[in-house]
């Protein structure tokens, strides 16, 4: 049988990965698929060391490669929006079917490119877009598919997961494990996607859209970074039973739908709880079949790999198929999406850690409690530390509550005479525990 020509824009680490497993694994690979997948081209503006492309079809137009008649697949690896966006419509133009691994792309233009692909009926898979080699979304896509998705919380950024388990097991600063991470390759120079949340936004924006049914909405995400946890608060939720995450927690309630990132303490028994360093976890809860856990490697040139080949091999096992007999993109049929709302954060219902710095005077801690008292929130927990300054800190979890009355309460209490500085809070999320 005629082979399934692909090729391969971007031979950076995961393209490099990807070029490397499909030559070493070709005839496995070929036996799954059902005929050899070879590569046609390849787009790179500088060679990659590790990967031997003697022999083969280099340009450095990926542009070239997206109108090649020869080429089945273009596999875009070069991430980013503008050019990336380009590329992928130009291959769609051109009756290619498309697998990226460009999470920003999906989550941002990831509307336009499916009904191009639809229209034009070529497929685009993105399993690599979310957790590097973990298939997180062909689970939600297709193994959960009788089940009506209650909510979802993942790990999936190893950066801000190898930050927070080191400020935990070592008792360090942020900043002092940013700068490890940096050079260990793990972070940027300029790391604001990983710290800040933006990386798990993408993600998690995408993974809401297939749980949900849903039109992808990453202007509608709420992100908060990890930046402004303190190795103090660190040890003060295990001293509560909890350790921090950063997490990416998207929820069906009656209202709408919650799509937010932020740091966030779960009790230390939870699942997630107990995945540490770069790796990525995806807890899912299902309706039908409870809670399932999705666990591995986030990130790295033969991880990501194994998603994108993954994809390729989908694409192929497909080719004969019409539009209306593939898996469709986000799970449900197009003209099945939900119009449910993305609820703003103000309107999400959680539990709180709050830390308030405090002069250290008779009646303080009643104002603080008088204050979240009117506003109907319940203390589950309250610790006053004991220091040598004439400042102390003030611990308090509270049960769930609306984030708009918490909101309100945190001004009422920094405007007190007696708090020095802002409150910190931290969200407090059981799942299902």
């Amino acid at each position: 049988m005629k082979p399934v020509k692909v090729g391969i824009c971007g031979l950076g680490t995961v393209g490099g990965g990807t070029f490397n497993v499909l030559q070493r694994n070709a005839a496995e690979i070929a036996r799954r698929a059902g005929r050899r997948i070879q590569i046609e081209q390849i787009g790179m503006r500088r060679p990659n060391p590790a990967c031997d492309t003697k022999g083969m079809h280099v340009t450095a137009d990926v542009f070239e490669v997206a109108t090649n008649p020869e080429i089945d697949i273009v596999i875009e690896l070069i991430g980013g929006y503008d050019v990336a966006y380009k590329l992928v419509m130009t291959a769609i133009e051109n009756g290619k079917h498309v697998v990226t691994a460009n999470k920003a792309l999906i989550a941002v233009h990831g509307n336009e490119i499916f009904a191009a692909a639809q229209e034009k009926n070529v497929m685009v898979a993105f399993e690599a877009s979310v957790a590097g080699g973990i298939p997180i979304i062909k689970a939600l896509r297709e193994g959960l598919s009788a089940n009506k998705i209650n909510w979802l919380a993942g790990i999936i950024n190893g950066t801000g997961n190898f930050i927070m388990t080191e400020m935990r097991e070592k008792g360090r600063d942020f900043q002092d494990v940013l700068a490890e991470a940096q050079a260990l390759g793990y972070a940027e120079a300029d790391p604001t996607f990983d710290v800040e949340g933006i990386d798990a936004a993408h993600k998690l924006t995408i993974l809401a859209s297939i749980a949900y049914g849903i039109p992808l909405q990453f202007d509608k995400a709420y992100t908060e970074g990890i930046s402004r946890i303190t190795a103090e608060d660190v040890k003060y939720a295990e001293e509560l039973g909890y350790r921090i995450k950063h997490l990416g927690i998207s929820r069906r309630t009656a209202q709408g739908i919650e799509l937010r990132v932020h740091p966030t303490m779960v009790p230390q028994q939870a699942l997630i709880a107990n995945v540490n360093g770069v790796m990525n976890a995806v807890l899912v809860d299902g309706d039908a079949v409870g809670q399932t856990l999705y666990y591995g490697p986030g990130a790295g040139a033969e991880p990501t790999a194994s998603a994108v080949i993954a994809d390729v091999v989908d694409v192929v096992r497909t080719l004969t198929a019409d539009r209306d007999n593939r898996v469709p993109h986000l799970a449900f049929q197009p003209g099945e999406l939900s119009d449910a709302e993305v609820l703003p954060v103000d309107q999400i219902e959680s539990g709180y850690y709050l830390r308030i710095m405090a002069v250290e005077r008779p009646g303080v801690l009643a104002h603080i409690t008088r204050i979240l008292g009117d506003k109907g929130i319940n203390i589950e927990a309250i610790t006053q530390k004991q220091t040598e300054e004439a400042q102390v800190p003030v611990i308090l979890l509270t049960q769930s509550v609306k984030e708009e009355k918490m909101n309100q309460a945190i001004r009422e209490i920094e405007a007190l005479p007696d708090i020095v500085g802002e409150v910190v809070r931290i969200r407090v999320e059981h799942l299902g525990q």
